[in-house]
């Protein structure tokens, strides 16, 4: 059997199409989705804590606990009854206690917080190379900011501990997506860099225990938190903390990305 130039342009073309749709819908690689938690800057389930002045752009919310738990703001209650404002806030505050329709918002976003968190732990991870990179030091030779060390797209798992101690940068482009798997805690000393388009809602953290950012230190990315996230002194996040207990702030500014949609 012979084949003309024109059919196996065709048959080169639709292989390169098949190609391209199983690599955007490889469900390793998909982006997580936040549901109605990415309407937020900051959700938490437990409480809101800022020493004055944070900067924060988006809006923040708690459930189930009540509005009394988000301290350090100033808020004014809105006439509606439905949120709140703070000159801390260039966005609304909703708690789980304020008018109808907003409980059920809130137990919705809740809802897909847990649900964005499970997928993400969920991610199977058959990169060995990327199991314990680095035995959870960051930095240097481990996602340090020089040409062929800096973290690319794709799953990086730990069953421990993850420290940035040194500068990290995340390189892709503008869609894509890394997602880091952490069983135990986060801490960061140093600050986090992107690079060629990579940008922070693409940046998944999922981390079992708790964040913990140093003082005047800089974090991009999307925190999927177990327990709970401390941002010490001008520390800063270009993402969001969407924590299933409590967020302390102090001084900080932290500024939510655009929701992506697959």
């Amino acid at each position: 059997m012979t084949f003309s130039s024109n059919a196996f342009h065709f048959i080169f073309v639709l292989t390169a199409a098949c190609n391209a749709v199983t690599s955007a819908t490889d469900p390793a690689t998909a982006t997580v989705d936040l549901g109605t938690a990415g309407d937020f800057a900051i959700l938490t389930k437990t409480g809101i804590t800022t020493v004055p002045n944070s900067v924060i752009t988006g809006d923040i919310g708690v459930s189930p606990i009540s509005a009394a738990s988000m301290t350090g703001f100033s808020f004014t209650e809105d006439s509606s009854g439905d949120f709140s404002m703070s000159t801390q806030v260039d966005g609304r505050a909703y708690a789980s206690d304020f008018e109808t329709p907003i409980p059920a918002k809130m137990t919705t976003a809740v809802s897909d917080m847990e649900t964005a968190y499970t997928d993400a732990a969920g991610r199977a991870n058959a990169d060995a190379a990327r199991i314990n990179f680095g035995a959870g030091i960051l930095g240097g030779d481990f996602g340090g900011p020089a040409t062929g060390k800096q973290l690319t797209t794709g799953i990086y798992t730990f069953d421990k501990d993850v420290l940035i101690t040194d500068p990290i940068t995340f390189k892709g482009s503008a869609t894509d997506i890394f997602i880091i798997q952490i069983a135990g805690n986060l801490v960061q000393d140093a600050n986090v860099v992107l690079l060629g388009g990579a940008k922070a809602e693409n940046i998944f953290w999922q981390v079992a225990g708790y964040v913990d950012v140093a003082t005047g230190a800089h974090l991009e990315g999307v925190l999927l938190v177990k327990t709970k996230a401390v941002f010490k002194t001008g520390s800063s996040l270009n993402g969001r903390v969407l924590a299933q207990t409590e967020c302390t702030l102090d001084q900080v500014t932290i500024v939510e990305p655009p929701v992506v949609v697959d």
